[in-house]
């Protein structure tokens, strides 16, 4: 039986190659996505080790929530405390740092990088003036205000040489630099892509934090001391509840941690896509081995009358399988790596922030790989594995194998029809949950499943909707008709792979466009400003850039927004302080108890999540301990609805101010006499001396920024989705090649009596157009079902969501259905044609 077994699949190759394909397509992306991340992964870990290679203790302040008392009381790390640390002993030196947001224009003016990797330090010289950080490759160290050093990587990427003059922003006002160093380093942010400037100390400080301080102490022990000796040296001279030691390994320990956790999440996501591949590629295999099967009837009888018993046969069957899912998985792991390989190469290529690192193909990824390909290819092929075993030697007699009774049609549609109605019910029983994301997502699965059982019954009606458009192509439109709903269970599985993919894709455009409507809407309906100002990374905007703009003729109304810690009641709230004055020019909130009135001195409005978790109205009273340890009272005047763009509790500047100890802005809303036009933005981006690290954004930027994001995340999803749909298209063309060898002699026949070889293409194709719109019809329904019912749970927490359904985009997939019959019938439909007519009719 075994070597049965083996020569089938060599008897057998043409028709096992789509089904090969299938499973090495599925296989492919599980072991592209595992060496994809398992590279990054790592290179992210090498790449932040070696940022630890030189601190093996770090002292940090305690955040606020560390300790009791007053938001903002955390001690700043000074220079007292860094001697205290090099003295320690075992401790070979003691740097002080500071770091934060640094934006290098290009000298074209653009922004150099994404915003959230652009950072700036110090240059801590050491004994002998250097810092052993940042070799300097060409030039000298920054000293003064105007001094800095640029890393070498981005200073040959924008053409920066010793000398030159660069226009830099760290927090809005344009600063314009003198380039003195070009230093080499291997620090993660800048191996992944990213920009480090350095200034000298007292500068880094003035920037990024306070005259005298430090935002961390790195600590490096001399020769012959533990870094957990060293820690417990620098612990006796930190001041209580001030500040903490770490280890270098801890943190380094920490940090792969993190990257981990991230690039799981990275993981999850693109295992789903290609467990969807594996999903559809299920449904070929079944089908490939159930037409096998079907095929060899007569073989498979004749071995039960020689003596074969049921086990044999099914074993026979399934170590078919098995050899076709060790080929497939072999070339699909082969495939992998190169898939991880260019997801690497396109992420570089795109701009994205990647580290520098070897390709990495784990055992784990190798043995997923093979066990993903054999194990799917087997267990799909069991169920038609049993049929076979069950084909009573008497078959040998007949030509065909006996089809399916009537008792086990009518089970599955009983099962399919309690399956849907199931899933249908938990779906819609969901929508009205306030948290029913597991519900959904199981009447979901209940439902596709109940579908697929239900597709041979749902077939014959639906195909049935085509007969007038297949009559006007004569006979080859009827026989169409008739051979696609001739063997219903097989029009089911081609087209439920292809349901499965498009149902995806529908419910996740119905959803994002959903959301970015509701989205759009919220931030144009609740912003009266004209524009937006905001700092590239969203890092904080200097007060300047406020009384720059506040100072325009253009301008007739403006407000900063700013964040503060607060202690209400037990716990951190974050007051937003306001122009009060103005803010009721530049927003329109939605007040369901009280109004905005006068928004001054301890008057505040607090948003409708905040006000019922404490139990506040208009009228009540609450006290408040400031971020400089001061206390006041606070009353609410109003209850606004809170959303994506504004929450909390807001107050005017005036009264929050004076208790900030650093005052920032998170942006500033303007509004302008002649409104939103081209001159008045060219005069905002003018006064801010052109600063490509500040935005200027009106409603229409806003509502830009919104669609390209949705947007990239869509064409991302229909990129891992058009794997699903290329393996649909293989089972398309699969279940039609079969389909034609099959039925060579009744094609025989036709062309006997008259049908030509364009006719017969013709049918086929039809064929094919057919069972692929009826998959596109499916899927398109359910995912139009799909995302009106997750729009429901959505809607909970988006007020302004509103249902959109894509009409233009759910016609283009009902006509990609109808392209993916058309092309999967091209080589099966030529090979009927080309069918010799004789030899067809002898054919049994």
């Amino acid at each position: 039986m075994f070597r049965t077994a083996l020569r089938n699949v060599l008897a057998h190759k043409a028709r096992l190659l789509m089904t090969v394909l299938a499973v090495m397509l599925g296989v492919a992306f599980v072991s592209g996505t595992l060496v994809f991340t398992s590279t990054i992964s790592d290179a992210f870990q090498a790449s932040s080790q070696k940022g630890f290679d030189r601190v093996d203790v770090a002292v940090h302040p305690r955040s606020a929530g560390d300790h009791q008392g007053a938001p903002g009381r955390t001690p700043r790390l000074d220079r007292k405390l860094l001697d205290a640390a090099a003295r320690v002993p075992g401790a070979a030196s003691a740097t002080g740092t500071v770091s934060g947001f640094t934006a290098i224009a290009d000298k074209k003016g653009e922004l150099l990088g994404d915003g959230f990797s652009t950072l700036g330090g110090n240059y801590f010289p050491g004994k002998d003036g250097t810092d052993a950080r940042y070799p300097l490759r060409d030039g000298t160290a920054p000293k003064g205000p105007h001094e800095f050093a640029l890393d070498a990587r981005t200073a040959d990427k924008a053409g920066y040489k010793v000398g030159d003059t660069v226009r830099i922003s760290v927090d809005g006002p344009v600063r314009e630099q003198k380039l003195t160093g070009v230093f080499t380093t291997d620090d993660g942010t800048v191996a992944a892509g990213g920009s480090l400037a350095l200034f000298d100390t007292p500068t880094a400080q003035k920037l990024f934090a306070a005259p005298g301080t430090f935002s961390e102490i790195d600590v490096t022990a001399a020769p012959g001391t533990s870094q957990t000796a060293l820690k417990a040296a620098v612990d006796k001279v930190l001041p209580k509840d001030g500040a903490e030691a770490t280890t270098g390994r801890q943190l380094a320990d920490e940090q792969a941690k993190s990257i981990a956790q991230r690039m799981d999440g990275m993981k999850t996501g693109l295992l789903v896509f290609a467990g969807i591949a594996l999903f559809v590629g299920v449904f070929i295999i079944a089908n490939t081995f159930t037409m096998l099967v079907a095929q060899r009837t007569k073989e498979l009888a004749l071995l039960r009358a020689v003596g074969a018993s049921r086990r044999q046969v099914t074993r026979s069957v399934l170590i078919e399988a098995f050899v076709v899912g060790a080929v497939a998985a072999v070339t699909g792991l082969a495939a992998g790596v190169g898939i991880g390989a260019g997801l690497r190469a396109l992420m570089s290529s795109t701009g994205a922030t990647v580290p520098d690192g070897p390709l990495v193909v784990s055992p784990t990824t190798v043995g997923t790989s093979l066990l993903v390909g054999i194990v799917i290819t087997v267990l799909a092929a069991w169920l038609p594995g049993r049929r076979a075993a069950k084909i009573p030697p008497v078959a040998a007699m007949n030509s065909v194998h006996a089809t399916a009774t009537t008792k086990s049609l009518v089970v599955r549609n009983i099962l399919g029809a309690l399956f849907a109605g199931a899933g249908a019910a938990g779906v819609l029983v969901a929508t009205g949950m306030s948290d029913g994301k597991a519900v959904m997502a199981s009447g979901a699965v209940l439902l596709l499943i109940g579908v697929f059982i239900l597709t041979p019954l749902l077939s014959r009606p639906l195909i049935a909707l085509a007969a007038p458009v297949l009559r006007a192509f004569g006979i080859s439109g009827s026989l169409a008709r008739q051979n696609a709903v001739r063997n219903p269970r097989r029009t089911a599985a081609t087209a439920s792979a292809l349901m499965v993919g498009l149902t995806l894709i529908t419910g996740m455009t119905v959803i994002a466009g959903s959301v970015q409507k509701g989205i759009d809407k919220m931030a144009t309906d609740a912003l009266k400003a004209d524009y937006v100002v905001s700092m590239a990374g969203r890092t904080p905007l200097s007060p300047e850039v406020e009384k720059k703009l506040s100072g325009l003729d253009e301008v007739t109304a403006i407000s900063p927004l700013r964040n503060s810690p607060a202690r209400v009641g037990g716990g951190i709230e974050y007051l937003t302080g306001v122009h009060g004055p103005d803010f009721g020019k530049l927003t329109r909130l939605d007040f369901t108890q009280g109004a905005l009135g006068d928004l001054r001195g301890d008057k505040v409005v607090v948003d409708d999540a905040t006000a019922k978790e404490k139990g506040w109205k208009p009228g009540s009273r609450f006290p408040v301990t400031y971020e400089d340890g001061k206390k006041g009272t606070l009353t609410v005047s109003g209850v606004y609805q809170g959303n994506e763009m504004l929450g909390g509790v807001l107050l005017d500047n005036a009264t929050l101010a004076p208790h900030q100890k650093q005052i920032t802005d998170m942006q500033v809303m303007v509004k302008t006499a002649d409104g939103a036009t081209d001159a008045t933005k060219d005069a905002l981006v003018a006064a801010l001396g052109k600063n490509p690290a500040i935005s200027v954004s009106d409603k229409q930027d806003v509502s830009d920024g919104i669609a390209k994001m949705f947007n990239l995340m869509l064409n991302m999803l229909y990129g891992l989705l058009a794997m699903a749909v290329i393996v649909a298209v293989l089972g398309v063309i699969n279940t039609l090649a079969m389909s034609v060898f099959e039925r060579s002699q009744e094609i025989g026949m036709l062309r006997a009596i008259g049908l030509d070889r364009r006719g017969v293409k013709r049918m086929v194709r039809l064929e094919s157009l057919v069972i692929s719109l009826f998959g596109g019809v499916l899927g398109i329904g359910l995912g139009v079902f799909f995302g009106w019912a997750a729009g429901e749970l959505i809607s909970g927490s988006l007020a302004t969501y509103e249902l959109v359904l894509p009409w233009g985009r759910m016609g283009l997939f009902l006509a990609m259905a109808a392209l993916v019959g058309v092309l999967a019938a091209l080589w099966p439909a030529r090979r009927a044609a080309r069918l010799n007519m004789l030899a067809s009719i002898k054919a049994e």
